[in-house]
């Protein structure tokens, strides 16, 4: 999949692959030349674009790795794929050896904290510092209503995969302030028929609510070691959010007293869109 002409503003920056073990080939953006590596990680229904306007800022003076997890974004779309927490973190963890990362800082959003924190948990000496943006890292039972019905066997699969009931709503559901048609067509170009949506299903049912589900005691294991990460973090959060709400906020506030936050109380879930100066105020963390 090409990057469209309208959006190469928006997105100016060189495709990069990486072809993992499983044979799958994983889409990530290397940008900048600094000593000091970041890596983004994000969740569903983004991909790197969602970081595009950090990843612009940060590269003066970082290297900047954003990652499109396999399913997503301009990666592999396999449709015989184990979605799964753990293989996403696996994934994420050879492709940062393939790129000889020792150490970096993070940025995580949506699903890209499970994963994030879940290779930080399992690599905590390679962390330097976090950026935490509306997400979760620890089984909960908290999920809203519109989410769990796309949990729901057959009816969620063919809502989300027909009919688009996930990228589209959110590209009005993430936002507080509404996004442009250009934004819009590039959070929902690489989702653009029922094959594609594979992921965008997938990690909705990988959302484990029981203790029987497969990826429960990954993420609980995760929750367990996140005191493992010693360095500086910024929890930075939209406090409009329909799913990752207040609670999540003061879940991090209890496991990360020492963090640095920054409340931003008419933003959204994509809080990246909803207010330009996030991105200055990530600068200025890292820089700290």
């Amino acid at each position: 999949m090409n990057i469209p002409q309208h959006l190469k503003s928006e997105y100016p920056f060189n495709s990069n692959y990486y072809t993992l073990n499983c044979g799958e080939k994983i889409h990530y953006l290397d940008e900048g030349n600094g000593s000091e590596t970041i890596v983004m990680v994000h969740g569903n229904p983004t991909w790197s674009f969602y970081y595009r306007n950090l990843v612009k800022t940060l590269k003066e003076k970082y290297r900047v790795i954003a990652v499109d997890n396999i399913g997503c974004g301009l990666s592999d779309k396999p449709q015989d794929y184990d979605y799964c927490l753990d293989n996403h973190i696996r994934n994420l963890d050879e492709l940062l050896k393939s790129l000889k990362i020792e150490r970096t800082s993070l940025v995580v959003h949506d699903w890209g904290g499970a994963i994030g924190m879940g290779w930080a948990t399992r690599n905590p000496e390679k962390v330097k510092d976090v950026v935490i943006t509306n997400t979760a890292a620890f089984p909960d039972e908290n999920i809203p209503a519109r989410i769990n019905i796309c949990k729901i066997p057959v009816l969620g699969e063919k809502l989300v995969r027909h009919f688009n009931a996930f990228a589209y709503p959110a590209l009005y559901m993430a936002v507080e302030k509404p996004m442009s048609k250009t934004i819009k067509s590039g959070y929902i170009l690489p989702y653009n028929n029922y094959k594609n949506r594979i992921a965008t299903s997938r990690f909705v049912q990988d959302i484990p609510m029981k203790k029987s589900h497969k990826t429960f005691p990954v993420l609980s294991q995760i929750e367990k070691d996140l005191k493992k990460i010693t360095g500086r973090k910024l929890i930075l959060w939209g406090g409009k959010d329909f799913c990752f709400n207040d609670h999540f906020f003061k879940r991090w506030e209890e496991i990360y007293p020492e963090a640095q936050t920054m409340y931003y109380q008419d933003a959204g879930h994509y809080v990246l869109e909803d207010v330009a100066e996030a991105k200055n105020v990530i600068n200025e963390f890292f820089n700290g």
